[in-house]
């Protein structure tokens, strides 16, 4: 990775104004969180998994090599014997008020999730970086998919997905931050090897920054084995009191989307670069949407550029948080639209939808049926595609539907 500090870069206005522009960087997806996980992270506990391994290869070589944190303190990796390990290893390395972090994808995903729920029910703020791909099914794909993260959708954890390298480095910091203020666990996702292992340039988080922003670990992190302070997690709840439990944990997610818009605005404010939970894009008059998350959205943002100067009232809205899901901010994008196509990297054919469609729909007929926004005149009609079925992002719009939801 070659890293060089520069006086003047090509950026917006706002960007030149800020006082933490970045520092300017050729790398890829993997090398951006690295870097980010390097700087402010205390250890990994990680068993890679393609495509995420150069993530951990790349934080390996840095312990190796005795890099320290910004705070002086020397990183550790540990790689036990599967992906539950890992996740294990990082739960512990957590409640004893670590910060940590994991790289994995794909199976090794789907291998660890019974740890994923007791993480977030002990209100552990670790970050995992994915390497978002498809799962072996009728065929063996170690390629770009979201298989994986959707099935991981229900487990309590934020969801942010990056687009490119750029926003893969930038979210490492941004989820960090709002994991610890919130006390709750986010994943950061990439599309494998179409974010992992593309290269591009980017404006790194400068080192002050990211002290200044994240904090020492000791200040931000929780030490839930701490003896002079003894407190009892992970207990045994049978009916009696385990439903009110897992319902007071409410009181920790009603503070995720808050606190996620607020951080976006403060890493607006240091760097230029700005983020929210949906990015619209021409879309103050659309008539016709792609909805869809991942790198892919950049080839829409070109394909409704195209469609526009060829007459066509086109619009995309890429959808960087999954989880909290932004349902308000959504359907207030798609107002105009008769017509939308939500694109998707997975298939659920027993389910009423695929799933970022069903959120869709179910963001949509809450604007329709409920009072918290001028409501829609009628619902858009709505058809999900798939990612990689030869698709046309043009024709997704205006074609004869794949499959009609």
């Amino acid at each position: 990775m070659r890293v060089e500090p520069v006086a003047d870069v090509n950026r917006t206005p706002s960007v030149s104004d800020s006082r933490y522009p970045g520092i300017r960087a050729t790398v890829d997806g993997s090398g951006a969180v690295v870097w980010v996980e390097s700087h402010i992270a205390q250890a990994a506990c990680a068993y890679p998994i393609t495509p995420s391994t150069p993530m951990g290869d790349g934080f390996a070589a840095e312990v190796a090599n005795g890099k320290q944190n910004l705070w002086g303190e020397t990183l550790q990796f540990l790689e036990p014997e599967s992906e539950h390990s890992s996740a294990s290893a990082c739960e512990g390395y957590a409640l004893a008020g670590g910060r940590v972090t994991n790289f994995t994808s794909g199976q090794g995903l789907i291998l660890m999730k019974e740890v994923l729920y007791v993480i977030s029910g002990k209100r552990l703020p670790v970050v995992f970086h994915i390497g978002a791909r498809a799962l072996t099914s009728h065929s063996l794909n170690v390629h770009c998919g979201h298989d994986d993260v959707m099935g991981v959708a229900d487990v309590g954890w934020g969801m942010l997905f990056g687009r490119n390298a750029q926003e893969a480095g930038d979210l490492a910091v941004i989820a960090r931050r709002v994991a610890e203020e919130t006390e709750t666990p986010f994943f950061n996702i990439q599309d494998g090897f179409l974010t992992t292992h593309t290269l591009e340039t980017v404006q790194l988080p400068e080192p002050e920054f990211m002290r200044e922003f994240i904090g020492k670990p000791g200040e931000r992190v929780r030490n839930l084995f701490n003896p002079r302070e003894p407190i009892l997690t992970g207990c045994v709840q049978n009916q009696d009191s385990y439903m009110k439990g897992k319902v007071a944990q409410r009181s920790f997610y009603a503070k995720v989307a808050p606190a996620l818009e607020r951080v976006f605005e403060h890493y607006a404010a240091a760097t230029g670069r700005r983020y929210s939970a949906v990015m619209p894009y021409r879309m103050e008059d659309a008539e016709y949407a792609v909805i869809g998350m991942g790198s892919m959205m950049q080839t829409a943002e070109a394909t409704v550029d195209y469609l526009r100067r060829n007459g066509v009232r086109a619009g995309c809205v890429s959808v960087i948080s999954l989880r909290p899901f932004p349902s308000r901010e959504l359907a207030e994008c798609l107002k105009t639209c008769s017509r939308i196509s939500v694109i998707e990297r997975c298939d659920v054919p027993l389910g009423q939808s695929n799933p970022l469609t069903a959120e869709v729909k179910a963001a949509m007929a809450d604007f329709f049926l409920n009072s918290w926004r001028q409501p829609f005149e009628v619902i858009p009609e709505a058809v999900s595609r798939y990612r990689g079925a030869r698709l046309q992002l043009h024709v997704a719009l205006l074609g004869k539907p794949a499959r009609t939801v």
